[in-house]
């Protein structure tokens, strides 16, 4: 058993973690679950003994009888890797893009065991077999790019138990993956912790993921443990104010009634087609192509909101591409409020600023080397900079509930990953746009973030009558915020409707597999205890 024991964790005179109790026995799998800067993830690094420079650990973290916290730098890298693996959220920064996923995994059996290369790649290629990438379809030589974001996270997998430790902590490891993506991984997991009787340390912010999978749960707000115990018994009692509130938050439904307008078509995709060349197989071979969107057809009346479904590589963002006018259609056309889009062709202005669009990842999208005022601004170049812009911009960013004049001369790093999205949907209002593309807006959110955008983005659809096109793979999510939903299996709508009927009552095989594959809460587990989703407590004395 590995075993946590009054853990703590300061930088300088402030206290990340705070007393941390918890027991992970062999063969069980125990949830970690809180809010973004609970301190889930500094209690996997504190385990792991990775903490960042200037942190401080105290308590113990047993290992036969060993504090880790108490052992020096080469020692501990004997023990990582070996008796205690970790997933990391994303595998694509995890993993090396310049070694093969055969010679990543076998660097680590070398270095542990001191392996010839060919008796390390021989039982690299059986680990990559336990994780279901077979040798015919994936072979050592593949880089991480030519992988799928499921493929790359069951090489970090492969990676993390390379070595069966008897530890192996998941650091949200499905948080962007689609729902049958995601169904595999817990499945293989599950599957892990079964046969090499390890330790699993799961962290996540789904809670439903957790309900299906974990033996026991540990809820985490500010540093600490508030609630912990057997799952069900957790989910049933929901002792802790912060409990109650973070499953508010994760079932949370915006209710606002829109007012009711004349249908008015404003964007219109007829038969898109989009096509990609494949690289040659041989000289005399001729070329073929892949088609990524295939005949798509569609719909969005102003003030709507519809949602677009599927799993990785159905074409939702390539034909995403092409409604932002960055990719071009081998057939069919786009009409925005009546006006084609063409892309290589210069959009006029006032076209270009009809639509914007909010990324998954705030971070990723911004310069961090730009003020937020700056950056908020932006989208002026379409319109031209008037002379009250900082105005404009301090009036976007209140609206999306960013307050502060001190806040616009801040970057971007000095915000919470919330924070961030909001001003991404301060930007994307700023020069009042008609059509918002929102891609995976909020899926690396914790429920509690996740509630508040959602509560933002339904009143902001009404206050300036916004149209959304919101794609997602977390069709709870989805089942949420938007009226109509199209389901996207291999460049194809197979089935749409509104949201409600086709999550009720879905007709095409396909849909019925991804609604199958989403976790959900044991109706029976849920405590029906009334209560805000954001009214969260302060932690317990």
């Amino acid at each position: 058993m590995i075993e946590l024991a009054n853990l703590s964790v300061e930088i300088g005179a402030h206290e990340i973690l705070r007393g941390i109790d918890l027991q992970l026995p062999p063969g069980r799998i125990t949830g970690l679950v809180g809010e973004s800067g609970s301190g889930k993830s500094m209690a996997a690094l504190a385990i792991m003994g990775l903490l960042p420079e200037g942190m401080a650990a105290e308590g113990r973290v047993e290992l036969d009888g060993r504090n880790l916290l108490e052992l020096p730098e080469r020692e501990l890298c004997r023990i990582r890797g070996k008796r205690i693996g970790m997933i990391f959220q994303e595998p694509m920064t995890a993993l090396n893009p310049l070694m093969t996923i055969g010679d990543q995994v076998a660097e680590v059996l070398r270095t542990h065991q001191r392996l010839d290369r060919k008796t390390a790649l021989e039982r690299a290629r059986d680990r990559l077999d336990r994780v279901g990438l077979p040798a015919p379809r994936f072979p050592l030589t593949l880089y991480p790019h030519e992988l799928s974001g499921g493929q790359r996270q069951r090489v970090a997998i492969a990676l993390a138990i390379a070595l069966r430790p008897e530890l192996l902590i998941a650091d949200e490891p499905t948080t962007a993956l689609d729902v049958t993506t995601q169904a595999r991984i817990l499945e293989l997991l599950k599957a892990l912790v079964r046969d090499e009787g390890m330790a699993l340390l799961l962290i996540t912010h789904d809670l439903a993921v957790v309900s299906g999978i974990a033996d026991r749960v540990a809820v985490m707000q500010q540093g600490r443990v508030v609630e912990e115990g057997p799952t069900e018994t957790v989910f049933r009692r929901q002792a802790h104010p912060y409990t109650r509130a973070l499953f508010a938050a994760s079932t949370h439904q915006p209710r606002l009634v829109l007012p009711a307008t004349k249908p008015r078509p404003l964007l219109q995709v007829d038969g898109a087609v989009r096509e990609y060349p494949l690289p040659r197989r041989g000289l005399t071979a001729p070329r073929g192509s892949l088609r990524a969107v295939d005949g798509v057809s569609f719909r969005i009346e102003a003030g709507e909101s519809v949602g677009l479904v599927g799993e990785s590589g159905c074409g939702k963002s390539t034909l995403t591409r092409a409604i932002l006018g960055l990719d071009p259609l081998q057939g069919g056309r786009i009409l925005l409020d009546g006006q084609e889009i063409r892309a290589g062709r210069a959009l006029s202005r006032e076209l270009r600023a009809k639509m914007q669009v909010v990324f998954q990842d705030p971070f990723g999208s911004f310069d961090p080397r730009w003020r937020v005022e700056r950056l908020v601004a932006e989208p002026f170049h379409l319109t031209g900079l008037p002379r009250d812009w900082r105005e404009q911009v301090a009036e976007a960013l209140f609206e999306v509930g960013i307050t502060g004049a001190e806040t616009m001369r801040r970057r971007i790093h000095e915000f919470s990953g919330g924070q961030r999205q909001r001003i991404a949907i301060a930007r994307a209002l700023i020069i009042r746009p008609r059509l918002i593309v929102l891609d995976e807006a909020v899926s690396a959110l914790d429920v509690r973030v996740r509630a508040q955008v959602l509560d933002l983005l339904a009143r902001l659809r009404v206050s300036h009558g916004l149209s959304y096109l919101f794609i997602s793979h977390d069709l709870s999510v989805v089942r949420q915020i938007t009226d109509r939903v199209m389901i996207m299996e291999k460049g194809c709508i197979v089935e749409t409707g509104s949201t409600h009927a086709v999550m009720d009552a879905p007709q095409h095989p396909y849909t019925q597999g991804l609604l199958a594959a989403t976790p959900r809460i044991p109706a029976a587990w849920q405590a029906h205890i009334p209560v805000s989703p954001l009214a969260l407590s302060p932690p317990a004395p």
